[in-house]
């Protein structure tokens, strides 16, 4: 067992476990739990995150919703939901994902099951410290077509292709608005606060989809 602790998230890494015994701590330990776990090739990351990493997350989720308002785009919020799929033995259980392209298939279900639902349209990662587990294969595994990496200072976005992930400046879920600012709205909602800040956030979308100059 190999434990990293942070400020921000702590992370232990179980190596040499089976894919069942995975499933089976999963089963287990159930969903009342704030940590988050990866799996792949034998490797099982637990993560628990620290509060300047659910601050980030949460913060993320409300300028994801605001995004969707703002480009008439309905959004279903699911959370860490637990993805995993047998056949490729992989798993994982992401910061955030959302449902948007999406989201009629999956509106009315109370529980999705990635073997024959389709994976979320948008997953996010917040890794302060780098995770163990190379997340861009493990998600491209599972086909989710869109993924967001949050180091705490800035956003990276990955698009899928091929089967692999190709990093972008343009989120094609959001186009024309630039998601990688995201991170400088973050930083103004340690100034102003958060309610301030989503509403200088939603000012700036609404700008950037009328074609206006910050």
């Amino acid at each position: 067992m190999v434990a990293i602790t942070t400020s921000t998230e702590n992370r232990v890494l179980l190596q040499n476990i089976s894919w069942q015994t995975f499933k089976t701590m999963l089963a287990e330990m159930g969903s009342e739990r704030n940590s988050r776990f990866a799996y792949a090739n034998g490797t099982i990351e637990i993560m628990i995150p620290q509060m300047p990493h659910e601050n980030s997350n949460r913060l993320i989720e409300v300028f994801v919703g605001v995004l969707c308002e703002e480009l008439g785009r309905e959004i279903k919020r699911a959370g860490s939901l637990t993805l995993t799929r047998d056949d490729l033995e992989r798993g994982a259980e992401p910061d955030s994902s959302y449902y948007i392209q999406n989201e009629a298939l999956v509106r009315d279900k109370e529980n999705i099951d990635i073997a024959i639902d389709p994976p979320p349209d948008l997953v996010l990662e917040v890794e302060y410290s780098r995770s163990a587990i190379d997340k861009l294969r493990l998600y491209a595994a599972i086909a989710v077509p869109e993924f967001w990496r949050y180091n705490g200072s800035v956003l990276r976005v990955y698009t899928l292709a091929g089967g692999q992930y190709s990093e972008v400046e343009t989120s094609p879920t959001f186009a024309p608005v630039s998601v990688k600012e995201i991170p400088r709205f973050i930083q103004e909602a340690k100034k102003n606060g958060e309610i301030a800040t989503t509403r200088a956030f939603r000012a700036w979308v609404q700008q950037k989809i009328s074609g206006g100059k910050q």
